[in-house]
């Protein structure tokens, strides 16, 4: 009885992450949305934000500033060593 139970725990487990890792990816565009609301070049900013939350998992809140937030975001860096991230 325990093997089943802790299978069907493990499943369950299994499932419920990968629908909150779904749900994270779709937050993406939104919060990129808003945090290049403001962007002078709203293309490159949107492609840069998809970029940086997919691999970070947050958006910093606003539209400028406000990094400490999600520290992966803010230490991303481009090929020259420049902040990737808007």
């Amino acid at each position: 009885m325990k093997p089943v139970l802790l299978t069907f725990l493990l499943v369950s487990l299994i499932l419920i992450s990968s629908l909150f890792e779904v749900s994270m990816a779709g937050s993406c565009s939104s919060k990129c949305k808003t945090r290049c609301s403001k962007a002078g070049v709203k293309g490159r900013c949107l492609k840069n934000c998809g970029i940086c939350c997919n691999k970070c998992k947050c958006v910093p809140s606003g539209t400028y500033g406000n990094k400490h937030e999600c520290p992966c975001y803010r230490d991303f860096k481009n090929s020259k060593g420049k902040p990737k991230c808007p």
